[in-house]
């Protein structure tokens, strides 16, 4: 129950905060704004790196999907659609060719 109500605490307190005429600080607003292609690229880091570590059929799965996602985003501009088509590319290459 603790646990449940701190991650809603976390969650309500930014738009109980910033609700109304209210305006972000300027510093606030920048973090926001960066903060999800920071924790997009560490998560791109922590998931490809063991792949390119060693060279297999994975590792060309791996960056296949990658390029795939990011061709389809600055295509596109969908994230939603970039990151389904190379999880389900990622996901077919690796149950199809390297098995």
């Amino acid at each position: 129950i603790v646990s449940g109500v701190a991650t809603a605490l976390t969650r309500f307190i930014p738009f109980i905060l910033f609700s109304g005429d209210r305006q972000m600080p300027p510093k606030l607003k920048k973090i926001a704004d960066i903060l999800p292609s920071a924790v997009i690229a560490v998560l791109v880091v922590y998931g490809v790196s063991p792949q390119i570590a060693t060279v297999s059929m994975e590792t060309l799965a791996a960056l296949t999907a990658l390029l795939l996602t990011v061709f389809l985003h600055l295509w596109r501009g969908n994230t939603l659609l970039s990151m389904f088509a190379g999880t389900c590319a990622y996901m077919l290459m690796v149950n199809f060719m390297c098995k």
